[in-house]
C-alpha cells in the first residue's frame, strides 16, 4: 500500500497541514492568508510574518483585514529565512505575498536554507490584484517559486508567454481567482442610493488630479444630493500600504472644509463590508472594482484624466466600464461585458467557488512527491549585474546566504529595539506626506 502524503513528507499522518505567510504590507497580508485558506483545509495552521519595512502594518490595518491567524511575528527577510531554515520539517507550504524583489530575494534565500534536505514545503507566490505594469520584470522576480498563481485565465496566457519567452519552466503558473471575491450578489437600489469612490494611493499621484477628482466627488454629491456619496480610503495619515501615499485625499478633504457638501463622507473599513451598501463603484483602476464587478454592481473606471497605462484603467478597455464623471452626473450607470469579466476571473457567473480548484490540486501533487530544490531563472549566471543587487536589498548575498552584518535572526527583538523601529517607521512616513511634497514644491518656484 502506498505511503500517505504526510508520510512521504516527513509528518505525522492525520496532523493538520501547517503554513507560513510573508507579507510586506495590509494588502498582500490580506492577499496572503486569505489565499492560504483558499489552497488548503479549515484545519491549517496559519502562521503570520510580516517583512519591517517602510510598509509594515498597523494593528488597526490588521484588524481591518480581519484575517485569522494562529501567530504573527513582524521580521526582517535574514530573520524569516532562519525561521525556515530551522523549522522547514513543520511546515507544508510557505506562500510569499511580497513585492517582487523580494520574492526574488526570499526564493534564493530558501533555496540556501533548505540545501540538502530531502523534504521542504511547496512555495506559493502570486499578485494581489490587476497585473496592468512591469509584467516581464514582476514575473521573473516570481520565477522559481512551485506555483506561481495566475487570478485569471488572461494572466495566466501572459504568465506563461513570459515564462517560455526567456526559456523558463512555466509550469508553475496556476490559473485561479483572486481570493477576497465575495458577498451577496446585487439585487437593487439601496435607500439612499449610494455612491462610493474607492481611492488608491498612488494613481493618481499629483496633487492636481487628486484635488481634481476629489472636486468632482463633490459636484456629483452637489448634482445629486438625495445619495449618500462615499469617499472609500484604504488608510489614515501615517500608515503606508503597497505604494506610496504622498498626497492623502484626507488632507485634500480638509483643505475643502465647508465646500464638501454633507451628504459626501470618508469611511475606512473592510472593502466588502462598503460594497454591500454600494450602488455605484466609481474608481481610476482600483482591484476594489473586481471585488465590484463580482457581485455585480455597476462599477465605472473613469476616463477623465485619459486611458494610460499609468494609471492603470487601460486594463479595463473592453469591459464596458470606462466613462466619465460628467456622463456619470448625467445618469449614466455602466454594464459590463460578460465575456470580459469572465476572462478577468471575476466569475460573476457563480462558478467562482470551483477558481481555486485546480491550485489545490496542484498544491496537493506536490506535497505529494518529491520536489527537488528551489530554481529560480534569475541566477549568477543569467543575470549577474542583476540579481546580487536584488538580494543584497535584503541583505543577502548572491548565494543567497546572509550577509555580514544582516539583522540578528535567532533573538527576540527587545523593547528598546521594537520602539526604535517604531519610531523610525513613523518618521519615515511624516518625510514621505509632508516634508517630501513642502521640499518639492519649493523646486518648482
Amino acid at each position: 500500500m502506498p505511503a500517505s502524503t504526510e508520510a512521504r513528507n516527513g509528518k505525522t499522518p492525520g496532523k493538520p497541514p501547517r503554513v507560513a505567510v510573508l507579507a510586506d504590507s495590509d494588502t498582500r497580508w490580506k492577499w496572503g492568508s486569505l489565499t492560504a485558506s483558499r489552497l488548503l483545509p479549515e484545519s491549517a495552521a496559519l502562521d503570520g510574518f510580516l517583512l519591517r519595512g517602510r510598509a509594515t502594518p498597523t494593528p488597526r490595518q490588521l484588524t481591518e483585514v480581519g484575517v485569522r491567524a494562529d501567530s504573527l511575528h513582524e521580521v526582517t527577510a535574514a530573520e524569516f529565512l532562519h525561521r525556515m531554515q530551522r523549522d522547514s520539517a513543520s511546515y507544508d507550504v510557505v506562500v510569499l505575498a511580497l513585492v517582487g524583489g523580494a520574492v526574488q530575494a526570499v526564493l534564493h534565500g530558501l533555496a540556501h536554507a533548505w540545501q540538502g534536505e530531502a523534504r521542504r514545503p511547496v512555495v506559493v507566490t502570486g499578485y494581489v490584484g490587476v497585473v496592468y505594469e512591469k509584467l516581464a520584470d514582476g514575473l521573473l522576480l516570481r520565477h522559481g517559486a512551485d506555483v506561481v498563481l495566475a487570478n485569471s485565465r488572461y494572466d495566466a496566457e501572459r504568465f506563461r508567454a513570459v515564462y517560455e519567452g526567456v526559456g523558463a519552466d512555466a509550469s508553475s503558473v496556476t490559473e485561479c481567482a483572486l481570493p477576497f471575491l465575495g458577498g451577496a450578489p446585487y439585487e437593487a437600489e439601496h435607500d439612499p442610493y449610494t455612491v462610493v469612490f474607492a481611492a488608491q494611493p498612488s494613481v493618481p499621484d499629483t496633487p492636481a488630479d487628486r484635488l481634481y477628482l476629489l472636486n468632482r466627488l463633490a459636484q456629483h454629491a452637489r448634482l445629486h444630493p438625495e445619495r449618500e456619496v462615499l469617499l472609500k480610503l484604504r488608510s489614515k495619515p501615517g500608515e503606508h500600504t503597497t505604494h506610496i501615499e504622498e498626497v492623502p485625499y484626507q488632507k485634500l478633504a480638509q483643505r475643502l472644509g465647508d465646500e464638501l457638501p454633507s451628504n459626501v463622507r470618508l469611511v475606512y473599513g473592510n472593502m466588502g463590508e462598503v460594497l454591500d451598501r454600494t450602488d455605484l463603484l466609481v474608481t481610476v483602476s482600483s482591484t476594489a472594482a473586481l471585488e465590484s464587478l463580482h457581485r455585480r454592481i455597476p462599477t465605472a473606471l473613469l476616463t477623465d484624466l485619459g486611458v494610460r497605462e499609468a494609471l492603470g484603467n487601460h486594463h479595463f478597455t473592453g469591459s464596458g466600464c470606462l466613462v466619465s464623471w460628467d456622463q456619470l452626473d448625467a445618469g449614466e450607470r455602466p454594464v459590463a461585458d460578460p465575456a470580459w469579466v469572465a476572462r478577468q476571473g471575476v466569475a460573476a457567473d457563480g462558478t467562482y467557488e470551483h477558481a481555486f480548484d485546480g491550485a489545490r490540486a496542484k498544491v496537493a501533487e506536490l506535497l505529494g512527491r518529491d520536489r527537488g530544490p528551489l530554481a529560480p531563472y534569475y541566477t549568477r549566471t543569467t543575470a549577474p549585474g542583476y540579481l546580487p543587487r536584488v538580494l543584497a536589498r535584503h541583505h543577502l548575498a548572491p548565494d543567497g546566504s546572509p550577509l555580514p552584518g544582516a539583522p540578528a535572526a535567532d533573538k527576540e527583538a527587545g523593547a528598546v529595539r521594537q520602539i526604535v523601529r517604531r519610531a523610525a517607521r513613523g518618521a519615515y512616513r511624516h518625510g514621505v506626506q509632508r516634508v517630501a511634497p513642502v521640499i518639492r514644491r519649493m523646486g518648482e518656484l
